[in-house]
């Protein structure tokens, strides 16, 4: 559809404006008349057509479909009849052989089993269903056939690109109806492997932020996929050859190093896609938003996304790509803005601002709909449609442009104004379908509104003489459905008497029901209801009888009954005499089959023998033709052992059973009594009743609780909110818990009252700079009170004098305009319904909306500069400059450069606040870096906006001490040499002029004397040899400038092994337990057992601590069992010695101890300064030697020696000065293994035997090692 000319369209609809205004101060519409779907009334009923189903607008179809269908659906009386245009022109289908309509329908099939091509049926087609009302439009449908292009032939040379460098392999796929979706491939059919490195873009095309040498291969494939057609397309394979400057070795690489140590230069970012620093991108309203920025750089960059003047919509925001791509699903007019994206590696950062502005084609804010007019009445077609640009409405009638009909004498009953066409007076003969049309650059919408004219008699159209029976006390509707054209009055009258009945105990609905609020026995009657217009008048009459409810006057009970006895349950039932009633019984939910053993007579359900499978819930159901009532309870079937009964009195308690029959009573406006009977509360009382409620017309379904009432209640009032359709159930409580729910009670509403609550949370602020948003907190749906719920909303100038200005609205939110920037108001609320107001709130102050500040701060300067502070100084602004709520003085500042040579700092910018409204402001600026040279600018700001800066002040920092080193590391070289080794400050904060090193020896708390080394700032080791090679010692290093000592690095020396600043003690075992021993009292260990053969098997760490020594000792050598002990060690000990020399007066050798194996304890204490035994040398591996228990020279001296009696025992002790204690005689080779243990007062406990024959010995003499792997006890 074409749009009128803009600035004819735009005097009209001014014109048209103002004429409309005028127009309906006068003038009176009357309701639009609503056609049953009754059939009667639509076989006879004449109608425009109208459309029901179309194609769409952008119609694609598949090239190798037999059959293309083009939907045109209608309905209508007379049946339509349809045509076709395309092109613009009439579409003959008679001519041709290939298209043909279906029956009743406007549907084509054009198909091609004999020939033809789809192509030649491309165009825009539209479809006009006629009858003799009018002429109804479908959509233009734009029909179009799939293609899926081949990729043009062409030979590419291979892409040479040096290593590091950026590199973008094009795409360019064949353009395809629909696009087509594009992916990278190898010849393997393997995707391309993607990162924040290597990328595809929006365009299809492959981007390389910088190359590897691993990209090299020759089988970069770009792959076009039509899903349309099913089909991919595939473009010719890149080869990708990657120039290097020195060997690579795929050996040497990882992902932390992709250059394998080979020096690769370094780049700072650029952008790939997009190029430069700005551009733009137009989106319409509803379809996805896609910004993509891929950068080059060495390392690569990240990508980071911002949207200025305001923080993105992290709900509707997402990204992709590896963060390259913003996207945003359904884009609104609010997403329009300027966006930009940084790209940053450590060299440096980038952006490009991304200018996105949101259009809209046509949407519809008031689409037109059908309208059915009496004659002589009055009637409009409303067309209201926005979009970006603002579209154009035209109006046609059926299917011709309005202003190019001819006149008739029915056009003087109609008047177009702008997006509405008024009906004045219609007549019959002027029924005719509109179409309107609105369209922009973007788009257009068609909507199709037809207007009739009709005259008919009153009908009635519900039953005749119906009977209807209700239930006393019930709400009761009587239905009289009628239609008639003019709508016609309907009025009740009872038994033919009376003037109508309408109010009181009546009310009438428009759609001609009678509701009666409370059915009496004296309401039974013949009611009529009469509808009558200028062309006639109908009636029907209802007959209403009202009857007694059925009600069960005495339920079933609980029973717990013995096995095999009988059980009975009684239902007593009461109901209206002329009421058929049938009662049945249920078991579990189930129906019961009444056979040979369950009984059933009027009034009881009899189960003779009563078995397990016999134990449920029963349930007593009476129905008559209007209503029904039941009530349950549960048997329980117990054992013999219930005969005796002090058992039974032994069951448990349990939870109780539900309450049953619950009635309502009572009922007034806000209140109703509720009454239950209770269950069985199975041996514990019940403590509390609570009464939960179900409401069908907020959260139908949903059980909320109302009350609780104390355990002895069993009927109470319930005070209830107005207009809510009630139902209730009672949940008992005892000291078990709760019962299951009971079953609810009838439905009780409550009558409509107007609203007692107050709006919550009312505010007003602004969002925009001459707009006051007032909101509030709706009421809750069981606070409304009454239906058609709406606010009235007060507001006023502060301190003006004002009358107050209001507006009644239903929403939650109402919008001032036109106010001044940033004024207090006045403001209240009040919510109303059509039963009348509720209370209004208190005064609250609203501020309307802020405004970018005026005036910025100036004069800014700096008076007191320190290392790490400046004093900072401004000239203030007037604080009605601000336009808005004064929040702070901002400042940005940031490190501009380092005074340093060489060192490259970030240059992030900062802020920090002050407020303060003095006259002379100043703050101080903290936390800045010593030595470097600063910039910054101030801003004043609101809630909203921040002033254009001040002027910009640079200044420079003092020089300060230095941080401490980047690190400090100790290597022990030797015994008595540590290699100390430490990197220069990250912020010198000045000009290094060398570093400090004291050191002094640790010896538990105590500290020994100080040693001071210093060295130039050039100097980043230091070989020290220590005095005492077998102390501990600290070293505190810290870096030095002109103004003084930095921060200190401090470690201690030597450690053991990776087990940091702890004391570690080793001992060889040969089997558990172990007796740990020299322990300090009150300390904490840690415990691992090691394997000395294999160093890779260990056991879990174990953390115990020593207890606290007692201050009040007792003398150990008085004590009995010590005296005892030490006399049978003695005793021991001489044995001992007697079998010694009876060995050697035998002249017998101690037989070789072998390689004795075995456990080795690790004991360490946190922190606890015990030198390391000197045996203790780490391998090459980082590993310790611990397979003798000697040292390294030692064991040396004993594979030179000759003689095995010199050789030391293994596991003996070092002495003080390093050597090996050598023993002439050894009680290992009295023992059988070795399996010697420890007490705690270090006493040995072993069996000894007499040493066996040589040649025994000799075949044995590797037996002692025991297991091949020995575990060894450690604490790490």
């Amino acid at each position: 559809m074409r749009p009128v000319g803009g600035r004819e369209m735009l005097g009209k609809v001014g014109h048209a404006a103002l004429t409309l205004l005028s127009l309906l101060l006068l003038w009176q519409e009357a309701a639009a008349i609503e056609v049953p779907l009754d059939p009667k009334i639509q076989q006879d009923l004449k109608q425009p057509p109208t459309i029901i189903k179309q194609s769409v607008k952008d119609y694609i179809v598949d090239p190798r479909d037999n059959t293309i269908i083009i939907e045109c659906e209608a309905k209508g009386n007379p049946v339509p009849t349809f045509s076709w245009r395309r092109s613009g022109r009439l579409f003959n289908i008679g001519k041709d052989p290939r298209v043909t309509m279906r029956k009743r329908s406007g549907t084509l099939e054009v198909g091609f089993r004999s020939g033809g091509r789809p192509e030649d049926y491309e165009g825009e087609y539209q479809c006009f269903a006629t009858n003799e009302l009018g002429v109804a439009l479908s959509n233009k449908i734009l029909l179009r056939v799939s293609k899926a292009p081949l990729w043009p032939k062409e030979v590419l040379a291979p892409v040479p690109v040096t290593e590091g460098s950026p590199l973008v392999l094009p795409c360019n796929p064949p353009p395809g109806l629909p696009p087509p979706l594009i992916f990278w491939m190898d010849s393997n059919m393997t995707p391309i492997h993607q990162d924040r490195r290597v990328s595809m873009g929006l365009n299809g095309d492959l981007y390389f932020s910088n190359v590897l040498v691993q990209d090299a291969q020759n089988d970069y494939s770009c792959n076009a996929r039509f899903n349309f057609t099913y089909t991919i397309q595939q473009k010719n394979p890149f080869n990708l050859k990657v120039q290097t400057t020195e060997p690579y070795n795929d050996t040497s690489y990882n992902a932390s190093d992709p250059f394998g140590g080979r020096k690769v230069a370094e780049t700072p970012p650029s952008f790939l896609s997009p190029e430069g620093s700005g551009s733009s991108k137009m989106v319409l309203r509803d379809e996805r938003l896609l910004l993509e920025c891929i950068a080059a750089g060495l390392p690569t960059p990240s990508i980071k996304w911002f949207k200025r003047g305001g923080d993105l919509p992290a709900q509707k925001v997402k990204f992709e790509n590896f963060n390259k791509t913003l996207k945003i699903l359904s884009v609104s007019e609010e997403d329009a803005g300027e966006y930009v994206c940084m790209a940053d590696n450590r060299l440096g950062s980038i952006r490009h601002s991304i200018d996105v502005q949101v259009k809209a084609a046509p949407y519809w804010l008031d689409k037109p709909t059908n309208l059915v007019l009496a004659p002589e009445e009055n009637g409009r077609l409303v067309c209201r449609a926005n979009g970006n640009p603002k579209p154009n409405i035209q109006w046609l009638m059926n299917g011709e442009p309005i202003n190019k009909i001819t006149e008739t004498p029915t056009s003087a009953n109609r008047e177009v104004l702008g997006d509405t066409i008024l009906f004045r007076g219609v007549q019959i003969g002027s029924s005719a379908v509109y179409q309107c049309n609105a369209s922009n650059q973007h788009g257009y919408l068609l909507a199709n509104a037809f207007v009739s004219v009709l005259d008919m008699a009153p009908r009635m159209l519900g039953p005749k003489n119906q009977l209807i029976k209700v239930i006393m006390n019930n709400r009761t509707f009587l239905n009289c459905p009628f239609f008639g054209s003019p709508l016609p009055e309907l009025r009740w009258f009872k038994n033919g008497q009376g003037s109508g009945l309408d109010g009181g105990q009546y009310r009438v609905y428009v759609n001609g029901t009678l509701e009666i609020k409370r059915a009496r026995k004296e309401d039974e009657g013949i009611y009529t209801c009469v509808a009558n217009n200028m062309l006639g008048n109908a009636e029907n009459q209802v007959q209403l009888e009202v009857k007694e409810p059925t009600r069960i006057i005495q339920a079933p009970t609980h029973q717990s009954v013995l096995r095999g006895s009988k059980a009975s349950f009684h239902c007593k039932v009461v109901s209206d005499p002329s009421l058929p009633t049938k009662v049945t019984w249920t078991k579990d939910g189930e129906r019961l089959d009444l056979g040979w053993r369950l009984k059933k007579d009027e009034e009881s359900l009899t189960i003779p023998s009563v078995s397990e499978n016999d134990e449920g819930i029963y349930t007593c159901t009476v129905k008559s033709e209007i209503d029904q009532d039941s009530a349950s309870a549960r048997l329980t079937v117990l054992e013999d052992a219930f005969l005796n009964p002090s058992v039974f009195s032994a069951l448990p308690p349990d939870r109780p059973d539900p309450p049953i029959d619950l009635d309502l009573s009572d009922p007034s406006a806000r209140s109703v009594r509720l009454t239950w009977i209770p269950g069985n509360d199975r041996r514990s009382p019940v403590t509390e009743f609570l009464v939960q409620f179900e409401e069908n017309r907020w959260e139908p379904g949903r059980w909320q609780d109302l009350s609780s009432f104390p355990g002895d209640l069993n009927s109470v009032i319930l005070q209830l909110a107005p207009n809510v359709n009630y139902q209730f159930r009672v949940i008992a409580i005892n000291s078990v818990g709760r019962s299951q729910p009971s079953q609810p009670s009838p439905r009780y509403k409550t009558t409509a009252a107007p609203p007692d609550a107050i709006p919550r949370d009312l505010r007003g602020w602004g969002s925009d700079k001459d707009n006051m948003e007032i909101t509030w907190e709706p009421l809750r749906d069981l606070e409304k009170n009454g239906p058609n719920l709406q606010y009235n909303v007060w507001w006023r100038r502060k301190d003006s004098g004002d009358d107050w200005t209001n507006v009644t609205t239903s929403e939650t939110k109402y919008v001032v305009r036109y106010t001044e920037t940033y004024v207090p108001y006045e403001i209240k609320i009040q919510a109303r319904n059509e039963l009348g107001s509720g209370p209004e709130s208190n005064i609250v102050i609203g501020y309307s909306g802020e405004d970018k500040p005026a005036d910025s701060p100036s004069e800014l300067r700096v008076l007191k500069v320190g290392s790490t502070r400046a004093n900072i100084h401004w000239t203030p602004v007037d604080l009605s400059s601000v336009q808005g709520e004064f929040k702070e003085y901002r400042l940005y500042y940031w490190r501009e450069s380092s005074l340093v040579p060489g060192l490259v700092v970030s240059k992030e910018k900062k802020t920090t606040g002050f407020y303060t409204t003095v006259p002379e402001p100043s703050g101080i600026l903290k936390d800045l870096v010593p030595y470097s040279k600063y910039k910054m600018f101030m801003v004043v700001a609101n809630s909203r906006f921040e002033s254009l800066p001040s002027n910009n002040v640079e200044f420079t920092t003092a020089e300060g001490v230095p941080d401490a080193p980047r690190f400090f590391r100790i290597n022990r070289r030797s015994l008595d040499t540590l290699y100390l080794e430490w990197d220069k400050p990250l912020e010198p904060n000045g000009i290094l002029i060398g570093y400090q090193l004291v050191y002094q020896r640790v010896n538990g708390s105590r500290l020994g004397p100080q040693h001071i080394e210093t060295f130039r700032p050039n100097v980043t080791h230091f070989i020290l040899r220590l005095p005492d090679r077998s102390a501990r010692y600290k070293f505190n290093l810290s870096a030095l400038t002109q103004v003084g000592t930095g921060e200190v690095y401090a470690e201690e020396s030597p450690h053991f092994t990776n087990e940091g600043n702890k004391t570690v003690t080793v001992e060889e075992v040969k089997q558990p337990p172990v007796n740990l021993k020299a322990l300090i009292a009150g300390e904490k260990y840690h415990l691992r057992v090691y394997s000395q053969e294999l160093n890779s098997v260990s056991s879990k760490s174990v953390t115990f601590k020593t207890k606290a020594a007692h201050i009040d000792q007792v003398d150990i050598a008085t004590q009995g069992w010590f005296i005892g002990l030490m006399c049978a060690i003695a005793l021991i000990i001489l044995i001992l010695l007697i079998v010694c020399f009876i060995k050697r007066s035998r002249g017998g050798k101690y037989p070789s101890p072998g390689f004795l194996t075995g456990f080795t304890k690790y004991l360490v204490r946190d922190k606890k300064d015990l030198p390391l035994d000197p045996v203790d040398q780490k391998d090459q591996d980082g590993s310790f030697d611990y397979q003798n228990g000697s040292s390294v020279r030692d064991r040396n001296e004993n594979e030179n020696s000759s003689d095995e009696d010199n050789k030391p025992l293994q596991g003996s002790q070092t002495s003080l000065d390093g050597n090996v204690k050598e023993s002439d005689d050894s009680l290992v080779d009295y023992g059988e293994g070795g399996d010697g243990q420890f007490n705690e007062d270090g006493s040995f406990i072993g069996q000894y035997t007499v040493k066996k024959d040589k040649d025994e010995t000799e075949g044995n003499e590797s037996s002692e090692a025991t297991s091949p792997v020995n575990a060894i006890y450690s604490l790490a």
